[in-house]
C-alpha cells in the first residue's frame, strides 16, 4: 500500500516508550504516535491512554522523504478537521505588524540617529570606556 499524508487508517499499537507509541499498519509498515499526537491536552504518560494490542484509528500527518518514517496522530481525529479549507485559511491570514502598519519610518530613526551614535561610540573609544 502506498500510505499518503492525510489517511485514516486502523493500526495496533506494538510498542510503547515514554515519548510515544508505535503502531503498525500493516506486516511491512510501522509508524509512531508522538506523545503530543495521542491526546488533545497534556499527556503525562502514554500508557494511560494507549496499551499494547490495543486497536487504534490514526491519521498519518507526516512522511519523512529520505528515511520513509511514519508520524501518526489520534489527536487529530479527536475534533474534525477539514483539510479542504487548510490552505485557504493560511492563504488568507492578515499580515502581523510589529507598530501601526500606517507609519512609514522603517530604518529612518537609525538613519537620523547613526552619526551621533558614532561620533558618542568613537568619543567612549578615545577615553578608553
Amino acid at each position: 500500500m502506498i500510505y499518503k499524508i492525510g489517511m485514516v487508517l486502523e493500526g495496533k499499537v506494538t510498542g510503547i516508550q515514554p515519548y510515544g507509541a508505535f503502531v503498525t499498519l500493516d506486516e511491512h509498515t510501522q509508524g509512531l504516535i508522538h506523545i503530543s499526537e495521542c491526546h488533545h491536552g497534556y499527556v503525562e504518560k502514554i500508557s494511560e491512554y494507549l496499551k499494547i494490542g490495543q486497536k487504534v484509528k490514526v491519521m498519518i500527518i507526516d512522511i519523512d522523504e529520505y528515511t520513509q518514517k511514519i508520524s501518526l496522530s489520534i489527536r487529530c481525529l479527536e475534533r474534525g478537521f477539514d483539510f479542504s479549507h487548510a490552505g485557504e485559511r493560511a492563504r488568507y491570514q492578515h499580515k502581523k505588524f510589529w507598530t501601526n502598519k500606517k507609519v512609514q519610518e522603517g530604518f529612518n530613526p537609525i538613519a537620523k540617529n547613526l552619526n551621533r551614535w558614532v561620533e558618542a561610540a568613537l568619543v567612549d573609544i578615545e577615553a578608553g570606556k
